[in-house]
């Protein structure tokens, strides 16, 4: 299944993986007012889908993940209006988020591209792919997530650096400090996010998605409220469908018919 939704087309593929294509290749997939509204929109549209397990956000551009916020957007004052109420920047930023997302990087991310890359739980890049924050360039700062999310993606120094410097990091060393997870060659990192993706959706989703609720909140909270949420995510996965086919499949000797409920 396609569509169109403009500036990011979405497709879905092996029945369970959305996959998000910015398609702004003009403008280096720079984010304005309609690329911040679809994305939303679709993030959205797969969370409320049941059939998604794992969502895919990708580019149209052969060089270029995204170029972060379009400069021609901020100087004609309409920087308002490349964030929404319920995503922040680029609709995804701060949205929140049930599915796991994985970022397919074949190319540069920069500033507020970056920050897409930081919004994802996962990263695949090709040895093409660079990241960085070149907000101080221009007397910015990168406030959709970045500051704070790169210290936690790489060791704290190394992010100082490149948040000071401005100078990116390539996907071998982002790979090295465990930012990336997989690194492929060039042309490469979307069939490797697609079978990250294939390789989440084989699994029980509402236990993936109880997983990573409690995964994700693991370094902004401390242990008892860690283990109360750990607690309330294995009530959750023991009222499901899930839960009883699981063991089931098992005793059975076959792969488990997971319905996500």
């Amino acid at each position: 299944m396609n569509a169109d939704a403009g500036e990011i087309l979405y497709e879905v593929r092996d029945g369970h993986t959305a996959v998000l294509t910015l398609n702004r290749p003009q403008a280096r997939n720079a984010v304005n007012g309609a690329v911040a509204a679809a994305m939303e929109a679709l993030v959205e549209r797969t969370e409320s889908d049941p059939e998604i397990r794992a969502v895919v956000l990708a580019s149209s551009h052969a060089e270029v993940f995204s170029a972060g916020a379009d400069l021609k957007e901020i100087a004609a004052g309409r920087r308002a209006s490349l964030r929404t109420e319920r995503g922040g920047f680029a609709g995804l930023a701060f949205a929140r988020r049930d599915k796991p997302w994985i970022a397919a990087v074949d190319g540069k991310a920069l500033a507020g591209g970056c920050e897409l890359v930081l919004s994802c739980d996962m990263v695949v890049a090709s040895t093409a792919a660079s990241f960085g924050l070149p907000e101080v360039l221009r007397g910015l700062v990168a406030a959709a997530g970045g500051l704070y999310r790169l210290p936690r993606a790489l060791p704290p120094n190394v992010a100082l650096e490149l948040i000071a410097t401005a100078l990116p990091i390539d996907a071998a060393r982002a790979h090295h400090f465990g930012f990336v997870n997989r690194l492929t060659a060039p042309g490469e990192a979307l069939q490797e996010a697609l079978l990250l993706a294939r390789q989440i959706g084989a699994n029980a989703p509402v236990a993936v998605r109880e997983s990573l609720k409690v995964a994700r909140a693991a370094l902004d909270r401390i242990e008892p409220e860690l283990r109360q949420r750990s607690a309330e995510a294995m009530a959750v996965v023991a009222a499901s469908e899930d839960y009883r086919e699981g063991p089931l499949a098992f005793i059975e000797k076959r792969a488990p018919r997971w319905r996500g409920r």
